[in-house]
């Protein structure tokens, strides 16, 4: 108990430095040190768990070792955690490739290449999300019939006069203007975008309306950067 009591002065005396905004600490910042008192509390509970049973000297050798094999993870943990983000998103990206790794700093999204040899992007268009293809060859974003739909498009008044090229051959899609196209965080408003007649176009594209907003894309073997 006198162990505990003594760490917990220490770690509240940390505090009242920091509070009283004394300055740096055996080297570190005021942030570095008040970001240490967590990780010190956690270790003074752990601690006082060993301290106040009785156990032989090998039972405690133990447990001190694997107490701070955990501190030890824990503070290496939080101090890459950036990276470890980084590394979580990308392993995500490879299971569902459609949804982008965001960083709102760079303002940039990075989308993975999905099985099928495409890079699958999840878009949300006038608050519906849709799945879409990535597609330099498009002229425009393109919609299928069902995506327009759900995006609350009409598409009992459009006129569908405007001849395209799809995979599925010749066809014929109209001309609309989105209210809102987002994706990977990266919004544009009024994008001009066509909406292609039924069987023309199994999935839709995001094309060069949207791709020439943007700043930069550019393209790897396995993943597509958008920056804003």
């Amino acid at each position: 108990m006198i162990f505990i009591g003594i760490a917990l002065l220490v770690a509240a005396g940390l505090a009242l430095l920091i509070s009283a905004d004394a300055g740096s600490l055996v080297g570190m910042t005021q942030q570095q040190t008040a970001q240490l008192i967590p990780l010190l509390v956690l270790l003074v509970v752990f601690a006082g768990g060993i301290f106040t049973r009785r156990r032989r000297a090998s039972e405690l050798l133990s447990s001190v070792f694997l107490w701070v094999a955990i501190f030890g993870v824990a503070a290496l943990s939080y101090a890459y955690r950036d990276e470890i983000t980084s590394i979580a998103g990308r392993v995500a990206g490879e299971f569902q490739p459609g949804v982008a790794l965001v960083n709102a700093e760079q303002g940039t999204a990075v989308f993975r290449r999905g099985m099928g040899g495409h890079f699958e992007v999840n878009a949300t268009v006038n608050g519906h999300t849709t799945p879409m293809i990535f597609d330099t060859g498009a002229s425009a974003v393109v919609l299928t019939p069902e995506d327009a739909e759900a995006a609350g498009i009409d598409t009992g008044n459009l006129q569908f006069t405007i001849p395209v090229s799809t995979a599925n051959g010749t066809g014929r899609a109209a001309r609309v203007r989105l209210d809102q196209i987002e994706v990977g965080g990266i919004v544009r408003r009024g994008v001009m975008a066509f909406v292609t007649e039924q069987e023309a176009l199994e999935t839709s594209l995001l094309g060069m309306t949207f791709l020439e907003t943007l700043s930069r894309y550019s393209v790897t073997q396995n993943s597509l950067e958008l920056t804003d």
